[in-house]
């Protein structure tokens, strides 16, 4: 069956060294749903990532995490989107937001970057803005010089738990949004009723 969201991808940094960090909240995100859904992420180079495609409640979406560098993160986007000709508006990238609690989700579709190096390369790669955005906050450091330091550091436990929390709520959105209710995904998302 064909999904109104087609491509999910969660953007993170490659290597062990950022597996944890805030910075990979995206990439979590994308574990947990190929985990849920008993799908193998496979290193495909022609997509500068890790693929799956998944069954996510009977309908077919391909999962991508990028192994680019965060401020590469376009090249694999539009590799993907590209080969299964997919429309800008049929991708949900997932990122962290420092602009959001720890534990807070928010889903938007179209907007700027936010300061945000992944989601101003994919911007740049597709010519548009017109897609959606799943925001995992990730809390904001005290001094705003230290956001790279920040966003490239563990959250502590407590926060990493909420985090968590949060996504698997995400989980239970997502069906919303793949048949086309993105209205009702949001409310779901945002006051917990759908």
């Amino acid at each position: 069956m064909q999904s109104f969201i087609q491509l999910i991808v969660g953007l993170a940094n490659p290597g062990k060294e950022y597996e944890d960090t805030r910075h990979n909240a995206g990439a979590w995100f994308i574990d947990m749903l190929a985990e849920q859904t008993h799908s193998q992420l496979r290193l495909d180079p022609k997509y500068h990532g890790l693929h799956a495609l998944a069954r996510v409640d009977n309908h077919a979406c391909h999962l991508l995490i990028p192994t680019t560098f965060m401020n590469r993160s376009g090249q694999a986007v539009q590799a993907c989107m590209n080969y299964h000709k997919i429309a800008p508006g049929s991708i949900l990238v997932a990122h962290d937001d420092i602009d959001l609690p720890a534990g807070t989700i928010k889903l938007k579709f179209d907007g700027g970057d936010g300061g945000h190096n992944g989601l101003k390369d994919i911007i740049r790669h597709l010519h548009t803005k017109q897609f959606y955005r799943l925001r995992i906050g990730v809390g904001r450091p005290t001094h705003s010089k230290d956001v790279v330091d920040y966003v490239l550091d563990k959250p502590s436990k407590a926060d990493r738990r909420a985090i968590d929390d949060a996504l698997i709520e995400a989980q239970h959105a997502l069906p919303l949004l793949l048949v086309g209710e993105p209205q009702k995904a949001m409310q779901l998302l945002h006051t917990g009723k759908e």
